[in-house]
């Protein structure tokens, strides 16, 4: 059950504050070939399941955006703000892929609220992501991304 928060000001008095873990979500061919279809990304790694058997991951790869993109399924799974007109996707500062995620394998987020800023717009509030690959030493991805929420 994702964390609620009652209106910016809540989530203001939030920076610092871990938001917990999300469920572990399964990456599959099907995902995998559905972004490649929206972003006209068709690298082999990513969709030519013979030839990437024969590749240097053993098999296909998830796209990095599509790990990154998984963050907004994430963020409902977390944390929801009440009292907002919107939540609307304001920037990626950083982001990394430290880890490929191969097709098949399973996935889940952590993240926390590092800063909050309020503009002429609404609040900015400021995330930082960590998106763990199940079995796996190193992350695949960390991110700070920016939301905006107006009240």
């Amino acid at each position: 059950m994702p964390q609620t928060f009652d209106g910016v000001d809540e989530v203001v008095h939030a920076v610092g504050t871990p938001l917990g873990e999300t469920a572990w979500l399964e990456i599959t061919q099907e995902q995998v070939n559905q972004f490649a279809e929206a972003t006209g990304d068709h690298q082999w790694i990513h969709v030519d399941v013979e030839r990437a058997a024969k590749g240097p991951y053993g098999g296909t790869i998830a796209h990095g955006y599509l790990t990154l993109s998984l963050i907004a399924r994430f963020g409902e799974e977390l944390f929801k703000v009440e009292g907002v007109t919107a939540k609307l996707n304001y920037g990626v500062n950083k982001v990394r892929f430290p880890a490929p995620v191969p097709v098949g394998s399973r996935v889940r987020a952590g993240a926390s609220i590092s800063n909050a800023v309020e503009t002429a717009a609404g609040v900015q509030v400021s995330l930082n992501w960590v998106i763990e690959l199940e079995g796996s030493t190193k992350p695949a991805c960390v991110a700070e991304t920016v939301v905006l929420l107006v009240p």
